[in-house]
């Protein structure tokens, strides 16, 4: 069996023919070329060579430039320079191009094949590394694919729970069916005129729209279907409803951060909210966000108290309120693009939830 293939380049017949015979001898399989014209068609017609040994001078092209041709052919490629006496510096020279050693005339061939075994070895050590690594970063790939996948799975799993919550809380409240459904679509909407595009940021967002009053399974009914003006008391026992879906939600690892938004969705700009009176930036941004998109569709949407609004009246009431109840970048979200954006997403939505009342956006 070869110990490698080893390209030999030399004008010189003698000298080629010399190194080629002695490292056949010793177990080599040697290819050999009369120049670095020569070298290089024989390097690109043959396959697994692993060893190019090149004299520096050689008519027409030098073995320096040819260094730098193979290199960039294979640069994991070992070549040994061939020099003689007094091309000693270009030989050392070629070292920092690449080259592997260098061996000088008159050769001592014990030294010759030392080198060439050691250059071959390196060779094989840095081909199996690179196979290594490549073998490495292909298990990555599969193992991150199939954790995407996991992940995603998870995910799935997530967002049917939380469905089967928000489902039991809309079953209860049928004036405000597809409420849910819809200030998710309207803060995500808001979120993106406002540039948020990070996936993590916006699946809190998401969620936090999502779960904002599962805390009104622990309204009594009679409250929470009055269709009358509540009175004080009933009022104070309804605004309990954000710290219950808080309480509900913040040991949950992945609904952590979103139920904050729960907690703070009925908060105002100026501080004159609830349950904690936090006043402008203290107030999470989602709940910024979902303030004024729970605005939206308070507005537009039937309520046991009274019929909703036509769309026409919403973007006097943001208006009027921006700075006190809602924050003026929100705000300026919702003005950045025309009315009819809004009323066109109210009309999909709508149409999604007539042809499939079980639907769900997320």
């Amino acid at each position: 069996m070869s110990k490698g293939k080893i390209l030999i380049a030399d004008d010189e017949i003698e000298i080629r023919e010399l190194l080629g015979d002695f490292l056949k001898d010793e177990g080599y399989e040697c290819i050999l070329a009369s120049d670095a014209y020569d070298a290089l068609e024989k390097y690109i017609e043959n396959d697994k060579i692993d060893v190019v040994m090149s004299d520096i001078r050689m008519p027409g092209k030098s073995g320096l430039d040819l260094l730098e041709e193979i290199k960039e052919l294979d640069e994991d490629i070992m070549i040994i320079m061939i020099s003689a006496v007094k091309d000693i510096e270009s030989a050392i020279s070629a070292l920092s191009k690449g080259a592997y050693d260098y061996v000088s005339k008159p050769f001592e061939l014990e030294k010759v094949a030392h080198i060439a075994s050691k250059a071959i070895e390196k060779r094989r050590l840095i081909l199996e590394n690179k196979e290594y690594q490549n073998e490495l970063e292909k298990k990555v790939i599969e193992r991150t694919k199939d954790l995407k996948a996991a992940l995603e799975e998870l995910d799935d799993t997530y967002r049917v729970t939380l469905r089967a919550l928000v489902t039991a809380l809309d079953t209860r409240d049928e004036e405000t069916h597809g409420h849910s459904m819809r200030v998710i679509r309207y803060t995500m909407a808001l979120a993106d005129l406002l540039g948020i595009n990070n996936e993590h940021v916006l699946k809190v967002f998401e969620y936090g729209a999502l779960l904002h009053d599962i805390g009104k399974i622990g309204i009594p009914d009679a409250i929470l279907k009055k269709p009358g003006p509540l009175t004080q008391l009933e009022w104070k026992i309804i605004r309990t409803h954000s710290r219950l879906g808080y309480k509900m939600l913040y040991k949950i690892k992945f609904l952590e951060k979103s139920s904050k938004i729960v907690l703070h969705h009925h908060e105002r700009y100026d501080g004159c909210g609830y349950p904690d009176g936090l006043k402008g930036d203290q107030i999470p941004l989602g709940a910024r966000i979902f303030a004024l998109a729970d605005t939206i569709d308070a507005m537009t949407s039937d309520r046991p108290y009274r019929k909703a609004l036509e769309f026409d009246a919403v973007p006097e009431v943001i208006r009027k309120f921006s700075g006190t109840q809602f924050d003026p970048k929100v705000a300026g979200a919702f003005f950045s693009v025309k009315l009819d954006f809004w009323q066109k997403l109210r009309k999909e939505i709508d149409i999604l939830v007539r042809q499939n009342p079980d639907f769900f956006l997320i």
